[in-house]
């Protein structure tokens, strides 16, 4: 892909999103918001790939990453701020605006997908599962990761299909990354419980 008259190789961008969602993960695991920050850094790298590649839902979905990724940050930011006893937030609107995305999304996606392509319909798996993950992990809720690693799961067979080797490769350490998530999260919900 040319970019601003810069000849962009297909692997360059592909390493260059997996090295930023491997350290967003990091932060992660520990709920700190510069998850965000590293998170919606790799969309970029990864719109241009899905883009130059024809793969529209999928350079669609880095799209619907980045309202996420905004609207968890700032969520994020608000929680941290209540914790503190400094402010109060309308708590129905914003928790409301994720449900309200996550739908829309959807919705546009079953809109413009051709299901009569096979692949597509894979495609259409893995931005659905995504779309919840997604709204999980902005509510900080452990079953956020197991659905993470579906959504592993079916992006490995496309990246396969499509011959994108990091992505492919990635999809298992992000799956086995996210399995570690998901007990440190199920110790800290535990923790939460016994405190209450």
């Amino acid at each position: 892909m040319t970019l601003l008259g810069l000849n962009l190789p297909p692997l360059a961008l592909d390493l260059a999103g997996g090295l930023c969602v491997l350290v967003s993960l990091y932060y992660l695991w520990g709920k700190a918001s510069t998850y965000w920050h590293w998170s919606n850094a790799s969309l970029l790298p990864y719109f241009l790939l899905f883009l130059a590649g024809g793969q529209w839902m999928l350079a669609g979905l880095q799209v619907t990453y980045l309202l996420f990724g905004i609207h968890g940050l700032y969520l994020w930011h608000l929680e941290a701020r209540r914790a503190r006893g400094e402010i109060r937030f309308n708590e129905p609107l914003w928790y409301g605006v994720t449900w309200a995305a996550s739908l829309l999304i959807f919705a546009y996606t079953v809109f413009l997908t051709d299901f009569g392509d096979v692949w597509n319909g894979v495609q259409f798996a893995a931005v659905t599962l995504a779309l919840i993950a997604n709204f999980g992990t902005t509510r900080r809720w452990a079953w956020s990761w197991p659905v993470w690693v579906s959504v592993n799961a079916v992006q490995a067979v496309f990246f396969w299909h499509t011959q994108y080797w990091v992505l492919f490769g990635l999809q298992f350490i992000l799956a086995g990354m996210s399995l570690y998530g998901w007990s440190r999260w199920k110790q800290d919900e535990t923790q939460e419980v016994a405190f209450a």
